[in-house]
């Protein structure tokens, strides 16, 4: 499952792309923070990060050094 974290100047949040039909656009949606921690460590999460202002683009997943988890996500996301 993957989540994009969207880091912008006035503040961030997290989407989810949901897949429809073939022939339809994929759906979008703000998801809570708390939703994609309880996610994220259950495992097999993937959290792609970008940011706006550089337009950089970091993937965290529950194998990432535990500093980096931190630092991009939060304590709340921390294993330990």
């Amino acid at each position: 499952m993957q989540y994009h974290k969207m880091i912008t100047f006035k503040g961030d949040y997290f989407i989810k792309e949901y897949e429809t039909i073939k022939h339809h656009k994929n759906k979008v949606r703000v998801i809570r923070e708390e939703t994609v921690a309880e996610a994220f460590k259950k495992g097999d999460v993937e959290i792609v990060i970008h940011f706006e202002d550089s337009e950089k683009v970091i993937t965290i997943d529950e194998f990432s050094s535990p500093e980096d988890i931190k630092k991009f996500l939060g304590p709340r996301f921390s294993p330990y």
